[in-house]
């Protein structure tokens, strides 16, 4: 539950009140009637109006900052990937891959028995 007072944005309008999606707006109310389909009663500044909003409806400023700085992240590692022809930044960034020489690596790792008991003898041969 959200905190009176808190700086809040407007991310959907589930009940088309023509609530400007994006804007920022305060939590000046708790709505806390049972049979009522809204949780808040947000302050939208520039339109100097009040609103009754479901909790789907806004998010914390923080948290939605916080999203939109991760989406430009990502972002410009795809355009840097595709401007150096980096193919192996381009499938971790868009797959989420790991690099595949690690993959590599750990099936070099494990041995048959028989390559085992194989480098052994060579080994001893020598």
């Amino acid at each position: 539950m959200l905190r009176l007072g808190e700086k809040v944005t407007v991310v959907a309008d589930a009940f088309e009140q023509n609530l400007p999606v994006g804007q920022y707006a305060y939590i000046i109310a708790y709505d806390r009637n049972p049979d009522n389909a809204f949780d808040y009663v947000i302050r939208i500044p520039s339109l100097n109006r009040n609103f009754f909003v479901p909790a789907d409806d806004i998010e914390l400023e923080a948290v939605v900052l916080k999203q939109e700085a991760e989406r430009v992240e990502r972002e410009a590692l795809i355009d840097f990937a595709l401007s150096t022809y980096n193919e192996k930044l381009f499938h971790q960034v868009m797959n989420g891959e790991q690099d595949q020489t690690e993959v590599e690596e750990e099936v070099k790792e494990t041995m048959s028995q028989a390559d085992f008991i194989k480098q052994v003898n060579l080994r001893a041969w020598i």
